[in-house]
């Protein structure tokens, strides 16, 4: 998102006629703002769907990003264990309160990069079904090849753990809002965010420690 903002500056920048970059220091700052506002409108104009709002909310920094983004990501301890406990009263739960759902409807979520994605090259209206994504991070199932490492693996996360309530009630806390563990970490807060319900939350902590799930099989 920001890599497409900037080249589009530079783009900008170097479609200038040449006497316009050569302005005395008093008309930079002048060209500067000019370049910034259609940059801006390059970007807002890349977004599809009705409602360009739902976008650029997202660039909206909450109280606990914006001191992670003030400390690097690396706040003091006592800074940290505020923004953890901050995050942890965010939680919500399901209205049935069954913390376990269905691991098939994980499976598809968990293997879902659609939803969310901005710029020139096919974004996604803002109704695309979203989905968490979660191989770009994590292994999962051994079937599946292609995966990030940024975050531990969790292959057999059931079978290395059980299925306890309070193993359940981890998983999905960590996913709703991993920040309520640690501060300022990578892993995106989906609950917190609405990115996903509670109940599809559910469906994907099935798919960690069922039994059945193909992240506990060999």
């Amino acid at each position: 998102m920001h890599k497409t903002l900037i080249a589009a500056t530079l783009a900008l920048l170097a479609s200038l006629p040449a006497h316009a970059q050569e302005r005395t220091p008093s008309g930079a700052a002048s060209v500067k703002n000019d370049v910034s506002k259609q940059a801006e409108q390059i970007f807002r104009s890349s977004f599809r769907g009705d409602n360009p709002k739902f976008w650029m909310d997202r660039l909206e920094q909450d109280d606990a990003m914006r001191l992670c983004s003030q400390y690097r990501d690396n706040p003091p301890a006592k800074l940290r264990q505020k923004i953890e406990l901050a995050q942890k009263a965010t939680i919500r739960y399901p209205v049935d309160g069954k913390l376990i759902g269905d691991w098939k409807e994980g499976e598809k979520l968990a293997s879902s990069g659609r939803g969310g994605h901005i710029g020139f090259i096919q974004p996604d209206a803002p109704m695309t079904p979203r989905g968490g994504n979660c191989y770009a991070c994590h292994q999962l199932a051994k079937k599946e090849v292609a995966y990030g490492t940024i975050g531990p693996t969790l292959h057999h996360f059931g079978k290395l753990r059980g299925a306890s309530d309070d193993i359940i009630k981890y998983a999905y806390d960590k996913i709703y809002n991993s920040n309520a563990f640690t501060a300022c970490t990578n892993m995106p807060r989906f609950g917190l965010h609405n990115w996903l319900t509670p109940e599809q939350i559910t469906h994907i902590v099935a798919f960690l420690v069922d039994p059945e799930s193909p992240v506990n099989k060999d």
